[in-house]
C-alpha cells in the first residue's frame, strides 16, 4: 500500500469514527538499519535510511476531555488523559502515543486535552522496520503542528525515545527516531551518536534494498535487548580500568586495544563488546567504500555484520540466518539483519536491475526449509512531515 493510500485511509477512517475531518495530518517513515547494529547507545556511528513505509497520524479537536485514540489497522479505540504519567491501562500500542503527548505537554508547558487521534501505517508490527518510532515521530509532528509550536528535531527525537523508555518499556537508542526525522530521498543517513551530527550519504542510483521478513515477530521490550545493553555498559566500564585513554563508551575502544585487553574483562561482556566495537569499525570502512563507489566491498561489510550479530551479539534467529545465506547465494551485494534483532527482518542490498532475479532465487532457496518470507523493495526516502489538509 502506497504512502498516499495510507494517508487517504487514515483520513477517511478518522472522519468516519469521530464525525469530523482531521484538522492536522502528519507522516513519518520507518527505517532500515543498513550498518551499525547496536552502536547508537554505545555512542557509535550508524548508517540507516528512512523508507517509503510509515505511519500517518490524523487529529482533530474534540469537545470531550481527554484523548481518544483510534488504531485503524486493528479497528480499536483507547481512551486516556494526560493528567498523570505512566502506561495506559489497556492496549500496548496506546503507550507510544500517550508517552509522546505527555512529554510534549511538559516540554511545551501547554495542556494537551480534548483530542481525537487516528493512526494508520504500512509497517508490519514486529518486522524490525521501527513501526514504533514512526508512530512516535508522526504523533509528535502532528501534535506540534496542532499546538503551532516548533522544537529542535534533536529534542523531538529525544522526547520520542523517552516515550519508548518510560511508557513502552524498551530501552532503545536514538537511531530509529533519527532515521525517521532526518531521512533524505536516495540517501543513507550517517548518524554520529556522540556528537549527534547527521549527514546524508548519497548512494549510486542503481542501488536498492530488499526487506525480507520471515514473519518471526518480535517486541524489543520482551527480548534480551536490555540485557545486551547492560553488558555493553559493563564492558566499557571494565575496559576503562585497563586502557590509558578515557573510556566513556565502547566508541572509545579501538579493535586493536580491545584485542589486547579482552581477556581481562568478563567473558560475556567481552563477547557483546566484540560485536559493537567491530560494527563501529565497519561503519568507518563502509564510508570509505561508498565514497570510492565500491559497492561490492560495502556489501561485504553487511555480510560481516550479520555474522558478528549471530556469533557475538546473538541477536539473530535461525530464520534470519537462513535468509542472509540465501541472499548471498542469490546474488545480493550484501545482507544482514536490520534493527534490534531477536526476530524482525533482514535487508539485502542489490542492483536495481537484478532485484527481481535476486528475489526469485532467494525465495527458491528458502522454500525447501519451509520459509516463505515477505519480500519488499524499499527506497530511501524523506523524513517526517506535516501534510496539507484540504
Amino acid at each position: 500500500m502506497s504512502a498516499q493510500e495510507i494517508i487517504n485511509q487514515a483520513t477517511t477512517g478518522h472522519t468516519r469514527t469521530f464525525q469530523q475531518a482531521p484538522t492536522v495530518r502528519a507522516w513519518a517513515p520507518g527505517r532500515i538499519e543498513v550498518l551499525g547494529n547496536h552502536t547508537d547507545y554505545n555512542e557509535g556511528t550508524v548508517l540507516s535510511a528512512a523508507i517509503d513505509l510509515g505511519h500517518c497520524v490524523a487529529l482533530s479537536p474534540s469537545p470531550k476531555p481527554g484523548i481518544r485514540l483510534q488504531a485503524l489497522d486493528v479497528d480499536a479505540v483507547a481512551d486516556f488523559d494526560l493528567t498523570t504519567g505512566g502506561p495506559v491501562d489497556g492496549p500496548g500500542w496506546a503507550n507510544y502515543v500517550k508517552g509522546v503527548c505527555y512529554l510534549l505537554q511538559q516540554e511545551c508547558n501547554t495542556a494537551i486535552d480534548g483530542l481525537d487521534i487516528t493512526f494508520f501505517g504500512s509497517i508490519p508490527m514486529g518486522s524490525g522496520l521501527s513501526s514504533s518510532a514512526a508512530l512516535e515521530v508522526s504523533t509528535a509532528t502532528a501534535v506540534l503542528a496542532w499546538l503551532e509550536r516548533t522544537l529542535d528535531p534533536l529534542l523531538i527525537a529525544q522526547l520520542c525515545r523517552r516515550a519508548e523508555h518510560e511508557f513502552a518499556g524498551a530501552n532503545c537508542g536514538l537511531l530509529d527516531q533519527f532515521s525517521s526525522l532526518f531521512g533524505q530521498a536516495h540517501c543513507l543517513i550517517h548518524s554520529d551518536f556522540r556528537s549527534l551530527e547527521v549527514q546524508p550519504v548519497e548512494l549510486p542510483h542503481d542501488i536498492t534494498f530488499l526487506v525480507i521478513n520471515p514473519r518471526v515477530p518480535h517486541r524489543l521490550a520482551d527480548s534480551p535487548y536490555n540485557e545486551r545493553r547492560a553488558r555493553c555498559e559493563q564492558a566499557a566500564q571494565e575496559l576503562a580500568q585497563w586502557l590509558p585513554d578515557p573510556v566513556r563508551a565502547l566508541r572509545d575502544v579501538t579493535p586493536a586495544a580491545f584485542a589486547a585487553q579482552r581477556a581481562k574483562i568478563d567473558p560475556a561482556a567481552a563477547q557483546r563488546a566484540a560485536h559493537v566495537i567491530g560494527e563501529i569499525d565497519r561503519v568507518d570502512r563502509a564510508m570509505t567504500h561508498i565514497r570510492a563507489g565500491d559497492m561490492e566491498a560495502f556489501g561485504q561489510c553487511l555480510f560481516d555484520s550479520h555474522a558478528s550479530s549471530a556469533d557475538n551479539f546473538e541477536n539473530s534467529t535461525p530464520e534470519l540466518d537462513a535468509v542472509v545465506e540465501a541472499a548471498r547465494h542469490a546474488g545480493a551485494l550484501g545482507a544482514r539483519l536490520s534493527g534490534g534483532g531477536f526476530g524482525g527482518s533482514a535487508i539485502a542490498m542489490v542492483r536495481q536491475a537484478s532485484a527481481a532475479a535476486v528475489t526469485e532465487a532467494l525465495l527458491a532457496r528458502l522454500q525447501p526449509a519451509g520459509l516463505t518470507p515477505d519480500v519488499l523493495a524499499v527506497t530511501p526516502s524523506s523524513g517526517a512531515t506535516v501534510l496539507p489538509v484540504d
